[in-house]
């Protein structure tokens, strides 16, 4: 965006004087309610990590930016961790804490097994009897008040790491958690994955969302993590809307992640993107009776697993999607403040460790080393590499893997890719080409065929 808005005044800045700017905590509906099916203003989690970067550091030059437009927004509370003897707990009081303030929260599920088919956010339940388990112990601590819960995204979009087998399963489970959390609170409203407007066909999605129990749910939600235009995303819904419709399943609507589709589309990642805006701002007044919903999904700043751990918060990041964005809008606080003490409980996926380890001996000189980890799956892999300065840094790397025969590679991140096959090179991106000495970056690719045998070498 090309609009430039003036800051606050950075004065000093507690957890609860951000709980107390006049966007705090509030989905902005502004006279009238949704054209959807929900009403109410969204709540603010006063724990969020930005919201505690902002507390802690005051003085930064970032923080009167990142404060106005980011930490005074309502956003979603990300439940990743396999924890089934606390997680009833820890809902119950993100949920009565949104109560207690008269205003709406959203819970992001994100603990499928095999989630994000091993990649950056790779993790979930051990295995979908367990995650069962999981589920009907955080539907015990929604109570019963609208609730709007995200059930794990890129499940469906991404099935590329799935069996058929695995697949029924999965489409089972997710049917099977919608209904738990629909019967434990019949006003939380439940959106299935859609993935986005520029991945899969509208019929393939909506056959996708019919497989996993649409029916049982309120409707699908797009574009979380992503970056497409919120116009492309309603297009997008609305041709899904209309083939479920055809296939017999109505009164399904969509909710689309706003948080970070205000600038430029293009490479999925936004860990190293200066183009990248916050979009429109979190409301549930949305003016389109096929959206419930605009949401901030993906917590603006915290990263996506690519120059940076996946979920960390980062404030350059953060910095970098507000600077430049217009202003929230105004209204009237809330009449019941949130609670601004609450600890966090939960965290975003973190990237899960290669299964192989680098070597523990960096080379001498110049020079660097290189381990790759492969997760295999029936058909495909991805592939971690670790990519290890030796005793002085280096300004540039290049590594050579081997793949074994049958293997093609079919997506790179953080590194430029030489061939598809066989022997491939990869060279640093501008921003990971330089590592100090006895320091480790990394870079990672999918393919199909078998990964397992793959070796990698690397030259400075």
């Amino acid at each position: 965006m090309a609009i430039l808005s003036s800051r606050r005044s950075s004065a000093a800045i507690s957890v609860a004087a951000v709980a107390g700017l006049a966007a705090a905590g509030v989905g902005f509906a502004v006279g009238g309610a949704s054209a959807g099916t929900v009403s109410g203003s969204l709540y603010r989690d006063p724990s969020s990590a930005v919201v505690r970067w902002v507390a802690a550091n005051p003085g930064d030059s970032r923080a009167a930016v990142i404060r106005d437009k980011i930490a005074s927004q309502p956003q979603a509370r990300w439940y990743a961790n396999f924890n089934p003897s606390t997680i009833q707990s820890e809902v119950s009081g993100f949920v009565g804490a949104a109560n207690a303030a008269q205003q709406i929260p959203v819970l992001s599920v994100y603990e499928i097994t095999n989630r994000d088919c091993g990649g950056a956010s790779a993790g979930g339940a051990p295995d979908l009897n367990q995650y069962q388990t999981w589920v009907s112990n955080f539907a015990r601590g929604l109570g019963n008040q609208t609730v709007l819960i995200i059930l794990e995204t890129d499940s469906l979009a991404l099935q590329t790491c799935l069996s058929t087998g695995e697949l029924n399963a999965r489409n089972q489970a997710l049917t099977t958690a919608t209904q738990t959390i629909k019967s434990a609170n019949p006003n939380a409203k439940v959106y299935l994955d859609g993935g986005h407007s520029t991945w899969n066909s509208a019929n393939d999605t909506a056959n996708r969302l019919r497989a996993a129990g649409v029916q049982y749910a309120d409707g699908f939600f797009t574009n979380v993590s992503n970056f497409n235009p919120t116009s492309s995303e309603a297009n997008f819904g609305r041709a899904v809307i209309s083939a479920l419709n055809g296939m017999g399943i109505s009164g399904k609507r969509q909710v689309i992640d706003t948080s970070r589709n205000g600038g430029a589309a293009g490479d999925w990642c936004a860990d190293d993107n200066t183009d990248r805006r916050i979009g429109q701002y979190p409301t549930t007044n949305t003016g389109d009776a096929n959206i419930d919903a605009y949401l901030w999904v993906k917590p603006p700043g915290e990263a996506d697993g690519c120059r940076y751990t996946a979920g960390s918060f980062q404030p350059d990041l953060a910095f970098s999607l507000a600077n430049g964005a217009p202003n929230p809008p105004t209204t009237a606080p809330p009449t019941t403040n949130p609670p601004t003490t609450a600890p966090p409980t939960t965290a975003p996926p973190t990237t899960a460790p290669p299964t192989t380890a680098p070597p523990t001996t960096p080379p001498a000189g110049n020079g660097c080393s290189a381990a790759v980890a492969i997760n295999q799956w029936n058909g495909g892999f991805t592939a971690s590499v670790n990519v290890t300065a030796g005793s002085a840094a280096i300004n540039g790397w290049t590594v050579t893997v081997a793949l074994p025969g049958g293997a093609a590679i079919t997506g790179t991140w953080n590194a430029q890719a030489s061939g598809t096959s066989g022997t491939v090179r990869f060279t640093n991106v501008g921003y990971n080409g330089q590592v100090g000495a006895g320091q480790t970056t990394n870079f990672g690719f999918q393919g199909t065929g078998t990964g397992q045998g793959a070796t990698a070498t690397c030259a400075a």
